[in-house]
């Protein structure tokens, strides 16, 4: 069974992005962007909701194309809607048991882009499995939470911190759903 894994820059604060998806004081360069860069390379399959793949349009993300050229996309919303979609990108509705599908098919763990609502959705469900926080030095305050708006507990296991340049951490935890 494939993993889900939330790989997700974060505030101290928790937060994911900032007022009006402001990610600017996110660590942007160096080695640990270049681990996660890499890390992204051994995943052959994305999840994200409606909002982050919109996201990707400010950064030229074309509609119905894919953000990442060697996955296969799997975008969450219940009302998104492509004209004549590359391939790779396959809209789902919110049903658990399109989570359930790809979580049994062969291929790699599942990267899970993003989050916010749709992290929320999931993490409600106990359906992420791992979380790997790339914790940057900034506070902000206000913005989209690491899981949207959950109010769940669940305890984590830390199993891998890696320090880098530039005072980003990426710290890895088992999600231990009771």
């Amino acid at each position: 069974m494939r993993k889900i894994v939330y790989y997700v820059a974060s505030s101290l604060d928790g937060f994911i992005s900032g007022l009006n998806d402001d990610i600017s004081g996110f660590v942007a360069t160096g080695n640990g962007v270049e681990k996660y860069l890499a890390d992204l390379a051994n995943f052959d399959t994305v999840i994200m909701g409606r909002n982050t793949y919109e996201f990707g349009y400010k950064y030229g993300l074309q509609p119905g194309q894919p953000a990442y050229p060697h996955m296969k996309h799997y975008i969450f919303s219940n009302n998104l809607k492509f004209k004549d979609p590359n391939p790779q990108v396959q809209v789902k509705g919110l049903d658990l048991s399109e989570i359930d599908k790809l979580k049994a098919e062969e291929g790699t763990d599942i990267y899970l882009c993003g989050g916010g609502q749709f992290a929320s959705w999931l993490l409600e469900n106990k359906k992420i499995d791992t979380l790997k926080l790339k914790l940057n030095p900034l506070i902000l305050g206000q913005g989209i939470r690491l899981f949207g708006s959950s109010n769940s507990k669940y305890k984590l296991e830390l199993f891998e911190t890696l320090d880098y340049e530039n005072g980003l951490q990426i710290m890895t935890f088992n999600i231990v759903y009771l």
